[in-house]
């Protein structure tokens, strides 16, 4: 996968076993390990709490797949380090975006009320 594309399409499961694909930005620690975030109560986070299993493709910005689909592992973030570590990698890779998207959460009240998650590709 391509770790300097601007989105991924993100693919969770539901119970079902349906795909849902959700595009996202994310930030690479390395080429098998990736962080995005997301609303804490949005259906990737619930979806990634009931099971590990996702898969992930470059994308445009409207999550039309620009490449194939990789089998990752998919864990919320707990750790507070880790959290900041994974906000820095966001904002570096984003720049003015990022910290425009923290300033209005932060406004809005919304910034405590994110979820990370760390995206680990099938090694």
């Amino acid at each position: 996968m391509d770790i300097n594309a601007r989105y991924i399409s993100f693919r969770t499961f539901r119970r079902s076993g349906i795909a849902v694909d959700t595009p996202v930005w994310f930030a690479s620690v390395d080429p098998d390990s990736h962080y995005l975030f997301s609303a804490a109560d949005a259906g990737k986070v619930k979806r990634v709490k009931n099971s590990s299993t996702a898969q992930m493709a470059t994308c445009d910005m409207r999550g039309g797949t620009l490449g194939l689909w990789h089998d990752c592992h998919a864990y919320v973030v707990l750790d507070s380090a880790e959290t900041n570590i994974a906000y820095a990698l966001l904002t570096r890779k984003y720049g003015w975006q990022m910290r425009l998207t923290n300033f209005f959460s932060r406004l809005s009240g919304r910034i405590n009320q994110r979820a990370v998650i760390r995206l680990e590709s099938g090694k």
